[in-house]
């Protein structure tokens, strides 16, 4: 059953979704914004691939009770790791269709991504703001050499299944295709927001290290790497970074330290 859902607003982007009867979406802790009286709202540590689904159940008595809380402990121990929010919320309709709104935490766009089970969508940590409770919630890896080299981006969410998923971003989005451009594009690190499975997804420096790449590392406001992607597929990337809007914001308080060195230098944001 298809996620109804609007994407309303502009500078900063809300989606009100209208549940079937029955019909459960879900969202990270920190996204909801509101409901009408008859959607139930409950919080789970677990999503909806493993340890905390508990329609469907883990069967088999206290084995499936062992595995389903096994499950959960490792869901909850990738998302500390990953610095996530440690728990879901979950949202259904009685007795009746409901409405329930989400958003995202900085002034930004949001998507609603469509899955078919043939392709994975991954995206960078905290674009999840909610999905269909057929969409199951992950998190991958791009590589501990090449995540480790690039100093950011290696964690990302994996969203697989069926149904709807509604990601956001900030600043204003744009959909690239790496085939589009020779099969290869390079991004500012802090700009990708996901990218679809059949992208290959890197970190490389800036530059080598002579005269040029420091110049570009020290002065270019880009630090010393830069995201690569790779092949046939939906790239989606934002316009504002993290960094650059906690950048603006100490500037505005008199507290920058960025200085005239650019991004090599720079305060990074967390």
């Amino acid at each position: 059953m298809t996620l109804q859902q609007e994407i309303v607003g502009n500078a900063m982007q809300m989606a009100i979704v209208n549940l079937h009867p029955g019909q459960t979406v879900y969202c990270e802790a920190g996204k909801f914004l509101f409901k009408t009286t008859n959607v139930t709202m409950e919080t789970r540590l677990g999503g909806p691939n493993g340890g905390g689904r508990q329609q469907g159940g883990g069967g088999g008595g206290m084995g499936g009770m062992l595995r389903q809380a096994m499950g959960t402990a490792m869901q909850v121990g990738q998302r500390m790791l990953a610095g996530e929010s440690l728990a879901f919320q979950y949202f259904t309709s009685q007795g009746g269709e409901g409405t329930v709104g989400f958003a995202g935490v900085l002034p930004g766009e949001m998507r609603a991504l469509e899955l078919n089970g043939t392709r994975a969508w991954f995206a960078e940590k905290d674009a999840f703001v909610a999905a269909e409770s057929t969409v199951e919630f992950g998190i991958a890896f791009a590589g501990g050499r090449t995540g480790m080299s690039g100093g950011e981006g290696f964690i990302l969410e994996k969203f697989t299944g069926h149904g709807t998923v509604i990601i956001a971003g900030a600043g204003n989005f744009i959909d690239l295709n790496p085939a589009d451009f020779g099969g290869r594009i390079e991004v500012d690190t802090g700009c990708v927001v996901a990218f679809e499975e059949g992208i290959q997804y890197g970190v490389q420096r800036v530059g080598g290290l002579n005269r040029q790449g420091l110049m570009n590392a020290v002065f270019g406001g880009e630090g010393l790497s830069l995201a690569t992607l790779e092949g046939n597929g939906r790239v989606i990337l934002q316009s504002l970074t993290i960094e650059s809007l906690a950048n603006a914001l100490k500037k505005a308080q008199g507290g920058d330290k960025q200085g005239p060195t650019g991004g090599l230098f720079s305060t990074h944001a967390g």
